[in-house]
């Protein structure tokens, strides 16, 4: 819902490459774009950019900032197609890209594009043969993979990427059974938590014994979280001071999931994530399209911790 307020398509679309410049003339490490077809948390009427097109066009549009999907869903696109795609867009933005893959979850957004809907156990099956696809196609010539979901068949995948040894994979997801033991595997980058200090410690335990039954550094892996944050004034009524950037959804549900709070306030949240293990940090800032200040204010927020 993030640009609800603004009515005209082309606006919208220069509102966000907006908010990726003001990042990019910044000091921020990263910008991060939603794998969706349809809003969330709840489907409606409103502007979805395609996030794999986004992708490529703020790649061009910006010259120093990293660029990833929070994250790409794996139903979506065949593994082998996925993999392609982010190997063009890597050479495009010059080694910048973030892969972010993760299993998929909105039902309704999967049935809504024909997409079918599998059990969990098929969809994490799925997902768990696209790593072993993705990663194979990046550094492999003549790759060879036969699954219960996918087959490739030495598919030619030229050029590969910028980034050595291959793109940077951003697993998201906190499934111990599967999606860590993937990360250990695989990932370059692990997204848990949400923000929560207890959830981030429980899941980088298992992610630790995950990397050490694979022989894996897990100094090696990034462990990152995303939360959502406002800032506001002290003495400022939040509901008041957000109404803007809520737009259409309601202050039960943006409350709930958004931390708002003075400058100090979030960092203290930011603090806690970071002493639970998390060593990177991806912020939604809603309203932002709206108020580019946003992006230099909490960008300042965050200069404290490194």
């Amino acid at each position: 819902m993030d640009l609800a307020n603004i009515a005209d398509p082309v606006e919208q679309w220069e509102a966000m490459t907006a908010v990726a410049k003001a990042a990019d003339a910044g000091s921020w490490d990263s910008i991060w774009l939603y794998d969706h077809f349809h809003t969330v948390p709840e489907p409606a009427m409103q502007t979805t950019f395609e996030c794999w097109t986004a992708t490529a066009a703020l790649a061009r549009d910006t010259r120093r900032v990293n660029i990833g999907q929070m994250v790409g869903c794996n139903g979506y696109r065949n593994p082998a197609l996925y993999a392609k795609i982010a190997s063009t867009v890597d050479v495009a933005s010059h080694g910048r890209l973030y892969a972010g893959i993760g299993a998929g979850w909105y039902e309704h957004e999967w049935r809504a594009y024909g997409y079918e809907w599998p059990e969990l156990k098929d969809r994490m099956g799925a997902f768990a043969e696209a790593v072993e696809i993705i990663t194979g196609m990046w550094t492999q010539d003549a790759f060879e993979f036969k699954g219960r979901h996918y087959s490739v068949d030495k598919p030619f995948n030229e050029p590969k990427g910028v980034r050595k040894p291959h793109p940077s994979l951003w697993i998201g997801g906190g499934g111990e059974k599967v999606t860590l033991k993937l990360v250990a595997r695989h990932g370059d980058a692990a997204n848990i938590g949400g923000g929560n200090p207890d959830v981030i410690r429980d899941k980088l335990a298992i992610l630790r014994r995950h990397c050490d039954t694979a022989g894996r550094d897990y100094g090696d892996i990034v462990k990152s979280t995303n939360l959502n944050v406002f800032p506001i004034e002290a003495g400022d009524d939040p509901q008041r001071a957000t109404e803007r950037a809520r737009g259409p959804i309601d202050w039960d549900t943006f409350a709930g999931q958004t931390v708002i709070g003075t400058d100090a306030q979030i960092a203290d949240r930011l603090a806690a994530a970071i002493e639970a293990g998390a060593d990177y940090l991806i912020l939604y800032v809603p309203g932002v399209a709206y108020d580019l200040d946003l992006v230099g204010r909490v960008e300042a927020i965050t200069r404290q911790f490194g």
